[in-house]
């Protein structure tokens, strides 16, 4: 990956890194102004609501995807009619995706006295909740699609700074007025609905001001669809792929609620809440670097692209690794800290997520899969949905909570630890993936090893005083710099993409800070 484009990595970082810190802080206070003044039975409705539109908006097939992939060139090229067709096509296809996905919500609708029968609270908030998120999703297929050019140039900051700026208001406001104001669900939803009205603004706004040339003509959609076919191609793939993280990401709160309640459901949302925040602070991170890496493949270099490819793979197998070590030590604790202990997840069920979140955080295989344009292992994605469904309700209905997180992880390991990285040696780098089994196989032995020591040396010689914050956050640092310390000399003496990814990064410190200096 050439320097300029490291570069724009390094600066999308920064400012997600920024306000990744100041929404984690606010979720977690806001989680607890929730459970405090609604109750876990309001949380749980909510964390539902989410779920099923997030199954509604399957109807979006995959497009934003499809999209940024045939933008990756264009962009390179700097053709500006292209791109404008090609967002032209977005906008087009997302006219009539947010007309399936407001039939579907009509007609899901109608089945919510059904669904939420257990639900001990007022109907009118199931249906206002739902409605409410509907209306910021719909903005981003009416209003905010175009925002894509952004993600696809690298200036992912842009957006972020848009996004979350208003993010961060909105729930400030939200925690003030279910704290001070009668009925203050009611603001809360009001506000959710306000607050994204405002963001759509600002962000078109920013976009007009980077990008003063791009006039999409939706109206010409359809017949601009013929000069790019592989825009709808690619989107036909990708649908089933969408259908597989869908599953992965959003049933099982669904089925936890249909074996047990909407307080379990709030149970697991609590650790799924600090998956999420470590999740998007790897993003934040390095999500920058995706349409580098779409760059790079676009240049053709197969080379470099290995290179790039087990140097990110190393790094974020090291930053989950540090992530679920943390977790491991710091997880329950905190829980206990911050709702309550009869919020604690049962320890069989904590360390299947345990699992699950490494293979999450570490998956490197889909950014390069994505670059290449690889998505017709169509079957794929349908066989994780199958085996995470499946497996789900089997083992749930034996084995409750424990039982539908083994339905997730068994998929996991079988499509995205085995078949993923075959696919992308065989079709990407049209290599034996033999290369990839050995050397992951070794990353993965270095990192139980030192997990296993420094487990054993924290629970020795390190005891947990965690009745305040302050005496977790002190053990939280101590632990977490031991591990990290311990796990990056390992790697940086073992593993050589550690050490090329540690010597890239020092070379463009260097070189801003000899800028800097002139």
């Amino acid at each position: 990956m050439s320097a300029s484009r490291l570069s724009k990595s390094i600066q999308n970082a920064k400012v997600a890194l920024l306000f990744y810190f100041l929404n984690l802080v606010l979720q977690f206070f806001s989680r607890k102004i929730f459970l405090d003044y609604l109750g876990s039975e309001v949380l749980g409705l909510n964390t539902t609501a989410q779920n099923l539109l997030g199954f509604l908006n399957l109807a979006e097939l995959g497009i934003g995807s499809a999209v940024a992939y045939n933008l990756y060139k264009p962009i390179y090229e700097n053709n500006k009619q292209a791109i404008n067709d090609i967002v032209s096509i977005q906008g087009w296809l997302y006219r009539r995706v947010a007309c399936v996905v407001i039939a579907g919500s009509c007609i899901l609708m109608c089945f919510f006295p059904w669904i939420f029968a257990k639900a001990h609270v007022p109907l009118w908030y199931t249906y206002a909740t739902f409605i409410a998120l509907l209306i910021g999703a719909l903005l981003s297929y009416f209003v905010n699609y175009k925002l894509i050019v952004l993600s696809a140039d690298q200036k992912e900051y842009k957006i972020t700074y848009c996004t979350q700026g208003v993010k961060i208001a909105k729930v400030l406001l939200q925690i003030l007025a279910i704290m001070t104001l009668p009925n203050g669900y009611v603001y809360w939803i009001a506000l959710e609905v306000i607050m994204a009205v405002v963001s759509s603004v600002i962000l078109n706004r920013t976009l007009k001001k980077v990008y003063p040339w791009l006039c999409p003509v939706i109206e010409n959609g359809k017949k601009l669809e013929l000069a790019y076919p592989s825009i709808i191609r690619k989107t036909k793939q990708i649908f089933f792929h969408k259908i597989g993280s869908f599953v992965l990401y959003q049933t099982s709160p669904l089925v936890i609620y249909a074996y047990a309640s909407l307080t379990l459901v709030a149970i697991y949302g609590n650790y799924m809440l600090i998956v999420t925040a470590v999740t998007s602070l790897m993003n934040a991170l390095l999500k920058g670097l995706n349409a580098g890496v779409g760059n790079l493949v676009a240049e053709g270099n197969k080379k470099k692209i290995k290179s790039v490819f087990w140097q990110l793979t190393t790094l974020k197998m090291w930053l989950a690794s540090v992530v679920c070590f943390a977790f491991y030590m710091l997880g329950h604790p905190f829980i206990k800290l911050w709702v309550g202990e009869e919020y604690l997840m049962s320890q069989s069920a904590f360390l299947v997520l345990l699992v699950i979140t490494f293979i999450q955080l570490s998956r490197t295989n889909d950014i390069f899969i994505n670059a290449y344009g690889l998505f017709q292992d169509v079957w794929a994605p349908v066989a994780e949905a199958s085996l995470n469904l499946g497996f789900s309700i089997l083992l749930g209905s034996h084995y409750g909570l424990t039982g539908i997180l083994c339905g997730v992880l068994l998929s996991l390991l079988t499509i995205i630890c085995i078949w993923k990285p075959y696919f992308l040696y065989w079709k990407g780098f049209k290599e034996s993936a033999w290369e990839y089994v050995l050397l992951y196989l070794k990353k993965i032995l270095l990192l139980l090893l030192v997990f296993v020591v420094v487990v054993r040396i924290c629970f020795h010689f390190m005891d947990l005083p965690a009745d305040t914050y302050l005496q977790w956050l002190a053990y939280a640092i101590c632990t977490v710099l031991l591990y990290s310390g311990v796990s990056l000399g390992i790697f940086y003496l073992f593993d050589v993409s550690l050490r090329s990814a540690v010597k890239r990064f020092y070379q463009i410190f260097v070189a801003k800070f000899v800028r800097s200096e002139k």
